[in-house]
């Protein structure tokens, strides 16, 4: 979890927000605090925040309206409720809302700090290595970024999709890439005519690795491909 996590509160009674406020940047956060829906919904629009802590009963329009507000525009933006409001129903409604939590007045501030830990550790998203661009196998040299296959002083400029479709063989080099996986991550989807269109770039590569025997793109039956190439040499 990032110290650094940007968080909204929104709270009307301004000698509660402030404290909240205080005990939240003491704790290394970054805070926001909004007196009303309105402002809160401004300050959404204008900067990007980890987490929305909602108090419930504010003039104009209250918390539960904020939050569908907030659901509609920023699906992602985690929130929790800290209210007065104790009835069950509030907190069911709290929760079919798609609230993180619904915590009651008064707290325990230990306790508040972990729950919102946890909301912005359940939210992060894992760090991804960016995938490699430059791929060399037999006597290729693949280059991603150039949309470039080379092969000695010979260069190919490859189509936007056989670039996709290469690289997908790439990240696959002597194991079985599954087709209809394969067919989605080009096209963001599985169609039986788009699996087709997938089969020709595959025919295309094919034709481009006849010049190198050690180069093979083999057909798994019923399965997908495996794009066979030498394994380096230690």
């Amino acid at each position: 979890m990032n110290n650094n996590s940007k968080i909204l509160v929104v709270e009307d009674d301004l000698n509660l927000g402030f404290l909240l406020a205080e005990f939240l940047e003491e704790t290394g956060f970054q805070v926001k605090l909004c007196r009303d829906a309105k402002t809160a919904l401004q300050a959404i629009t204008r900067q990007k925040f980890d987490l929305c802590v909602l108090d419930i009963m504010m003039p104009f329009m209250d918390g539960f309206e904020l939050a569908k507000k907030i659901k509609l525009s920023h699906k992602a933006l985690p929130f929790l409720f800290l209210t007065a409001k104790s009835r069950k129903e509030d907190k069911l409604k709290g929760y079919e809302l798609g609230a993180e939590d619904y915590i009651l007045k008064p707290f325990e501030e230990q306790e508040f700090l972990c729950k919102i830990k946890v909301i912005l550790r359940r939210n992060q998203k894992p760090a991804t290595a960016p995938l490699p661009e430059q791929f060399q196998f037999g006597s290729f040299a693949f280059d991603y970024k150039l949309m470039e296959l080379r092969q000695g002083e010979t260069v190919a400029r490859l189509t936007e999709k056989e670039n996709e479709v290469l690289r997908l063989l790439c990240l696959h080099q002597n194991r079985i890439l599954k087709r209809e996986e394969a067919v989605e991550r080009i096209y963001g989807k599985k169609d039986y005519f788009l699996g087709r269109s997938f089969d020709v770039f595959i025919s295309k590569l094919r034709k481009r690795f006849q010049v190198d025997p050690s180069i093979k793109i083999e057909n798994v039956f019923k399965v997908g491909f495996i794009f066979q190439v030498p394994e380096p040499k230690n």
